[in-house]
């Protein structure tokens, strides 16, 4: 039975319901712009952190910074895989808080701790062969051999990772993402520092080139998620879930509800990291420069989308508490007031870097003749870029305020859809045949992500005139 929000006044008049209305939106884009800036934060020192690897391995030229593209396209694709089932402790936690069930909300972060460690793995382990895939998929010996050193070290960040997400998702879903921050900010200047000795050696550290970029990313990661595990054992209000309590219970109905859930969102992101690891691939074919302009372009990409990101995980957490009520029309409002706040800041972000284009390779590659034709492919394919900036941003805010929801699976086909029926087949044929190259492939990355945010935003506002699932 849907339980609608009954706002001050709006029973007495006609005419004071309005302003109840409008006030009760003012207060929604509020709470939610209080809940998305430590999680947007946290995620942009996420993307700080792989920043200044890349920026540290560019100093080792483009070979690396396209041995970096490589390796990442075959973490993103191993990451994602269990991206879903760490990301759907998320909503399960939010809606148990709305639902006031506290026991709830430390079985759902158990069960995301389980799939975690039983994925995390096997996966891991599959990394450590990254040259050989890379060599199968018909990449350049030499820049194979590079990524496969890097993975040799980042692999081992990915479980500590996922470990990491789901404590920060259960923080988040009790409206206290604070801690996940500190603990974020923390870690930026520590593996600047020590990815630094580790690739160039000194104070006792052997050198150990690109290595050492990501046995760095792997040690912060580990610390990360060891200091996340303290904070929720010790620190208020967690502490009263006792969320390690019990941890050996295998909660079957829960787990399954948690697949589910986890499940299409694994695929949705395996399908859209996929597609974009696909176009780095292609890109590769077009040489070294290409590649390495298009990772510092995806990479600038990269960094505005972790804004948007953190404001989809509190739409999830927003959508979810009002679900979790019963509040039909309150699940509405958060999904839309996310929705907007997610477009307006990719509007202005997409207006920055048209404007900064020619100094943002900079930072990456240095004033260089060497990097001169690096710096202005990159420049060109920023302005290309432009036209899917926003889409991207719009589509990750509309994809979390339908996980609130529950909804997972329809998103799923909307993916394969735009992905692979609509940005792969695009990429290929403008980049190749249509003669456009570079430019091409990201003009059909746009394409895609158009459509996909369209979709996605019509599936939310089509659901948000039925009643809210049950929790």
């Amino acid at each position: 039975m849907v339980r609608a929000m009954t706002h001050p006044g709006s029973e007495i008049t006609a005419g004071a319901f309005a302003p109840a209305k409008s006030s009760a939106w003012r207060t929604e884009v509020i709470e939610t712009l209080w809940l998305a800036a430590p999680m947007a934060l946290t995620q942009l020192g996420q993307i700080a952190m792989m920043t200044t690897d890349l920026a540290l391995i560019g100093r080792l030229g483009d070979q690396s910074v396209a041995a970096a593209a490589l390796a990442h396209t075959v973490l993103f694709a191993t990451f994602t895989m269990g991206l879903g089932l760490v990301s759907a402790v998320t909503p399960l936690a939010a809606q148990a808080v709305g639902a006031r069930n506290p026991r709830q909300v430390r079985a759902a972060l158990r069960v995301g701790l389980w799939a975690t460690v039983i994925a995390g793995v096997p996966l891991t382990l599959g990394q450590l062969f990254g040259e050989q895939m890379l060599l199968g998929l018909g990449q350049d010996p030499g820049t194979a051999k590079l990524a496969g050193l890097y993975l040799d070290g980042l692999a081992w960040s990915l479980l500590p990772s996922w470990i990491f997400i789901a404590l920060r998702g259960f923080m988040g879903a009790v409206n206290r993402p604070e801690p996940a921050l500190w603990i974020m900010l923390a870690a930026i200047p520590i593996n600047l520092v020590l990815a630094y000795w580790l690739i160039h050696g000194g104070f006792g550290l052997p050198q150990l080139g690109i290595f050492g970029a990501g046995l760095a990313t792997a040690i912060v990661a580990v610390g990360m998620c060891v200091i996340a595990a303290v904070v929720c054992v010790t620190m208020r209000p967690f502490r009263k879930y006792r969320v390690f309590g019990e941890l050996w219970r295998f909660d079957r109905p829960l787990m399954g509800r948690l697949l589910h859930l986890g499940l299409p969102i694994s695929g949705a992101s395996v399908l859209e990291y996929g597609v974009f690891g696909a176009a780095a691939l292609l890109m590769g074919k077009f040489g070294t420069t290409a590649l390495a302009a298009h990772q510092i372009a995806l990479q600038i990409a990269a960094i505005m989308f972790m804004v948007p990101m953190g404001i989809s995980i509190a739409a999830t957490v927003r959508v979810g508490h009002a679900i979790g009520r019963a509040d039909a029309e309150g699940a509405h409002r958060a999904g839309f007031a996310a929705i907007t706040i997610g477009f307006v800041f990719m509007a202005a972000m997409t207006l920055l870097v048209a404007l900064t284009r020619h100094q943002i390779p900079n930072l990456f590659l240095g004033d260089s003749a060497q990097s001169a034709a690096t710096a202005e492919l990159t420049a060109a394919l920023l302005i290309v870029g432009a036209s899917f900036f926003i889409a991207d941003g719009l589509q990750v805010v509309a994809n979390g305020a339908l996980r609130g929801r529950n909804d997972t699976r329809v998103p799923l086909l909307f993916a394969i859809l735009c992905f692979w029926v609509i940005a792969f087949p695009s990429c290929y044929l403008l980049g190749f045949p249509g003669g456009l190259g570079p430019f091409g492939v990201w003009i059909g990355l746009a394409i895609g992500l158009v459509v996909y945010a369209v979709l996605l935003v019509w599936r939310f506002h089509l659901l948000s005139r039925t009643a809210v699932p049950s929790a």
